[in-house]
């Protein structure tokens, strides 16, 4: 495939919606692609060509549909089936699964973790969703047992969260480097957040700050393992 120099500008919405409907901002979506998020500002914009290696690395790295996003033909996600793009290069189908506790995840500055995926999931419910992990301990019981699959989808509006809904918080070092699934629940300081496990079991609830908030993930579902 020769440089890619027709309607930039439809392919750049494209890209954009998306990018849109992942709930990602343009520095985290395209930080696995390349370092420098202006330029994709500019090719959403169709102020520049998206060029031949580009267009393979993020259709191949999101499994959007080539003809979809040159042509708007077919459906946004490349088929399952198909095994491959109309460029010739192989694609991963679906939601990257990370098969690692959440204690021992390690995340990058601006992508999503450092970890390689084990493999995709192809779930329809949840291909909207950044990850899929495994959840260990009792303390979501029984709204999340232990072995469960969640998926996960990020939000970077922290002021703008689904009050007694499930999120995966990850925290700085001044909080101890907290990373744990909890429903998140309103406190009277709007600048803070109230975690709390759905085991009775396990008494109290913990506060945090919103500005030791690094990462905050929505989780959207549970899976199980036969499912996957």
């Amino acid at each position: 495939m020769e440089e890619i120099d027709l309607e930039q500008e439809k392919i750049g919405k494209r890209l954009k919606e998306f990018r849109s409907r992942r709930g990602m901002n343009i520095k985290v979506f395209y930080a696995p692609i390349s370092g420098n998020p202006n330029n994709w500002g500019a090719i959403e914009g169709g102020r520049r060509n998206l060029g031949k290696r580009l267009f393979e690395d993020v259709t191949s790295f999101y499994n959007i549909n080539p003809d979809w996003l040159l042509y708007g033909q077919g459906e946004m996600l490349a088929s399952q089936n198909e095994g491959a793009n109309s460029s010739g290069a192989e694609i991963e189908f679906g939601v990257p699964f990370f098969n690692v506790n959440l204690s021992e995840i390690t995340f990058s500055e601006t992508g999503m973790f450092r970890e390689p995926p084990e493999y995709y999931v192809n779930f329809r419910p949840f291909n909207d969703c950044d990850a899929f992990l495994p959840i260990y301990g009792d303390s979501m019981y029984p709204k999340y047992a232990s072995g469960e699959i969640i998926a996960i989808r990020e939000i970077t509006n922290f002021d703008i969260i689904q009050w007694g809904e499930a999120y995966l918080v990850v925290a700085d070092e001044t909080a101890n480097n907290i990373t744990t699934v909890k429903l998140i629940f309103e406190h009277p300081d709007p600048q803070k957040i109230v975690l709390r496990s759905s085991n009775p079991n396990f008494k109290g609830d913990t506060v945090l700050s919103k500005n030791v908030l690094q990462r905050m993930f929505l989780v959207k579902g549970k899976v199980t393992r036969n499912q996957l």
